[in-house]
């Protein structure tokens, strides 16, 4: 009996005195398991989930401080600097004017094209226009310009539809100058592009440097930033266009270049590094510039405008 009770779960015999319930199967489900072990980043005591909350908190507070720089404007410092962004026509709401400097034609020109242009002009105390650019070599003049609207790369595609011209846009991988920057859309436009596009990250962007640079052409040409380069890329070619890009290692030279006069995109590479993998990969054909022996390659801005001139010459001629 003793046996039979003790398998059915039921009464059973001990050394203590009289008799004891039994387990009822309660160990054979505590031996089942409770799941997957939860990963260290996501207990709560571990320390791994104390470092991956720190990082999360710094990656919100980082996030913060970028939109709050990202809604103040910026102030293009110096007297030539500032009469070119006037005279292009740069989009700016004020002109600060330091107090007791020295006049010169420069200073009246820009005094009296802002007024003209309905840009507020502040006389402040030198100190003051110190503090608010950060000690750069201003002249005693400084203008503020808003931050960069940026359009969408799908709205380069629609203006260049738009045009009704064979759809050109300009794409940068990974230009980190925004002087290149400024050059490169001053020469697409020059040359007849519809639009640039530069990559979300590790990239210039539309700085008061590249303001000045493109000579207030950044007003005028559209410029987008792309989440992905390489799958904006894709895109596209899946609308039509031709990826090219430029490299000093390509079979094919500018002169060579039959695309040219069909819906492309340029692709402009870093200044060291040249192209990524992944955007080389992409392009249905890479360009070099021939040149004579001896001499280093160009810099981004350089090679962007000489391609789009050799673009341009096409298809004045085709």
């Amino acid at each position: 009996m003793a046996g039979n009770d003790k398998r059915r779960g039921g009464m059973r015999k001990t050394n203590k005195k009289g008799m004891v319930v039994g387990s009822g199967g309660q160990r054979r489900r505590g031996l089942k398991g409770k799941g997957p072990t939860p990963k260290a980043e996501e207990r709560v005591s571990h320390p791994a989930k104390k470092r991956a909350d720190q990082r999360a908190k710094a990656d919100q507070q980082r996030a913060k401080r970028q939109a709050a720089a990202d809604s103040q404007p910026e102030l293009v410092c110096g007297r030539n600097p500032v009469v070119e962004c006037i005279r292009a026509g740069v989009p700016a709401s004020g002109l600060y004017v330091a107090q007791g400097i020295d006049i010169d034609d420069r200073v009246n020109e820009a005094v009296r094209e802002a007024k003209s242009r309905g840009i507020s002009v502040v006389d402040i105390p030198r100190f003051e226009l110190d503090r608010l650019t950060n000690n750069a070599m201003h002249q005693g003049l400084a203008l503020q310009v808003p931050q960069f609207k940026y359009a969408h790369p799908e709205d380069v595609l629609k203006a260049a539809h738009d045009s009704g011209m064979p759809p050109l846009i300009v794409a940068l991988d990974g230009v980190t100058d925004p002087r290149n920057l400024g050059a490169v859309i001053r020469s697409a436009a020059a040359f007849g592009a519809h639009g640039v596009i530069v990559p979300q990250r590790r990239s210039a962007g539309i700085t008061a440097v590249a303001w000045r640079t493109s000579a207030g052409t950044a007003a005028k040409l559209p410029v987008a930033k792309a989440v992905n380069l390489t799958r904006t890329l894709k895109d596209l070619k899946n609308e039509g266009l031709m990826v090219i890009g430029l490299d000093a290692d390509a079979d094919v030279t500018s002169d060579e270049l039959e695309l040219a006069t069909g819906p492309l995109v340029v692709v402009v590479g870093s200044e060291g590094r040249g192209l990524s993998r992944l955007v080389r990969e992409t392009c249905d054909q890479t360009v070099s510039i021939p040149m004579a022996g001896g001499v280093e390659s160009l810099n981004a801005s350089v090679a962007a405008g000489v391609v789009l001139s050799e673009v341009a010459r096409r298809r004045r001629t085709r």
